[in-house]
């Protein structure tokens, strides 16, 4: 487990003052493509620029579609995830599904009383009572990190079965935290190596069950997600190639800004897998994208679609086409 404190132990001590913030970079900033080497010198760019403690694993696949690395960036550190473990949490209610113990179709009512704030769209209703499904809440907690779809994730998959889910699937510092409720956690540790494992068999399908695989693609992918980050300066196809999940809070050392994610080819497979922990950051209450490591991970996302492994023309596949609909 990680030295520093959690937010909440920092709250409780008064701690957590913000370093001075870092330099600022521009997404514009981005080097011409011209391979994995590039990646790797970008990365090291806006690491400098953007401050603090960085753990990183990026990995492309080569001729055979085998990962390797680009970027190895103490990998094996463990780190508080904060909003990437939604993966991993989601990753445990998917596998409960897969078994047969729960359906995507099962409703569980919001009520007032699991109520939580900060990122999401439940809280903005000030009215409770709805029955929401599985599958509705595991959307709202991927597409827009809703808080209040953790606890409901508690309520069908209790934090202990979700660290033996985790466990059973070889991860080892994977964990959520468990409180005195047995239905509720924070949302606990990773290390970029794990995340990294995690992305490419979600990719590859073999994490969970090839139609639990790709309902989690589908949301992670989707074109109304995260764009602050790896996604910012790419076009809509482009960012329907990206899986991705954005975490950020605060912690004794400072602000964390991280993105974990997937690039896929033209072809669509699987090209790349991104697991970026940024820690010990300054402008802590800056949530939006001028934040120096959220730009940093606009360059280096750039830079990484521009670099993908190339895909033989013949492979390439027409671009899912994005329909506007106006009502009716």
């Amino acid at each position: 487990m990680p030295a520093h404190l959690s937010r909440r132990s920092a709250l409780g001590l008064g701690a957590a003052a913000a370093a001075a913030t870092a330099g600022v970079s521009s997404p514009a900033a981005a080097a011409p493509a011209s391979g994995p080497d590039t990646i790797s010198s970008v990365y090291d760019q806006e690491k400098a620029r953007a401050g603090g403690t960085w753990h990183s694993h990026i990995a492309a696949v080569d001729a055979t579609g085998t990962p390797q690395p680009i970027v190895e960036d103490d990998i094996d550190h463990v780190t508080y995830g904060y909003s990437v473990q939604k993966l991993a949490v989601a990753t445990a209610v998917m596998d409960k599904i897969d078994r047969g113990q729960l359906t995507l179709d099962r409703k569980l009512e919001l009520k007032s009383d699991i109520i939580l704030g900060g990122s999401g769209i439940y809280f903005l209703h000030t009215v409770w009572g709805d029955q929401i499904t599985v599958a509705n809440f595991l959307t709202a907690m991927l597409l827009v990190s809703d808080n209040t779809a953790v606890r409901l994730c508690g309520l069908v998959v209790p934090a202990a079965e979700i660290n033996e889910i985790l466990a059973a699937k070889g991860f080892v510092h994977t964990r959520v935290e468990p409180v005195a409720n047995p239905n509720r956690f924070y949302l606990g540790t990773t290390t970029p190596r794990e995340m990294h494992d995690l992305l490419w068999r979600l990719a590859t399908k073999t994490l969970l069950t090839p139609s639990s695989c790709s309902f989690l693609l589908s949301i992670t992918r989707w074109i109304n997600g995260y764009h602050d980050g790896v996604r910012r300066t790419m076009s809509s196809e482009e960012r329907s190639r990206v899986a991705t999940k954005y975490g950020a809070d605060f912690n004794t050392l400072g602000a964390s800004r991280h993105e974990a994610g997937i690039m896929f080819g033209p072809d669509g497979k699987p090209k790349l897998t991104y697991a970026m922990f940024a820690e010990g950051l300054g402008d802590r209450d800056n949530y939006g994208s001028t934040h120096p490591a959220v730009q940093a991970h606009a360059v280096i996302g750039r830079t990484m679609m521009d670099n993908l492994p190339p895909t033989p023309a013949a492979l390439r596949k027409a671009p899912a086409k994005f329909n506007p609909v106006n009502g009716g």
